[in-house]
């Protein structure tokens, strides 16, 4: 599998990325900042001196990647971890 990078990051791993919600529908998760510790079918678990649950459709999240930030909207990452780099998403954001 190819190194991740900004056009395949929804086909890899997230777990260890540097991670901020920048739109939520929950107002209480705009901003949030820190590491990804988990990720479930239908949120990732943020840490951010403590752990916060985002719900992945309903947020745009933004990825620190190699020095680099990309910004993905979150229905791109929804589904099984391990079924998502099954999926071909083109790449609408």
């Amino acid at each position: 599998m190819a190194p991740r990078n900004p056009d395949n990051i929804t086909r890899h791993e997230l777990i260890g990325l540097e991670a901020e919600v920048l739109e939520d529908s929950n107002p209480c998760n705009i901003n949030t900042r820190g590491t990804v510790i988990d990720e479930t079918m239908n949120t990732l678990i943020i840490d951010d001196g403590g752990a916060k649950r985002i719900a992945k459709k309903n947020a745009v999240f933004k990825f620190k990647l190699n020095g680099k930030s990309v910004k993905v909207e979150g229905w791109a990452l929804a589904g099984r971890p391990e079924d998502r780099v099954k999926k071909k998403i083109k790449r609408r954001w």
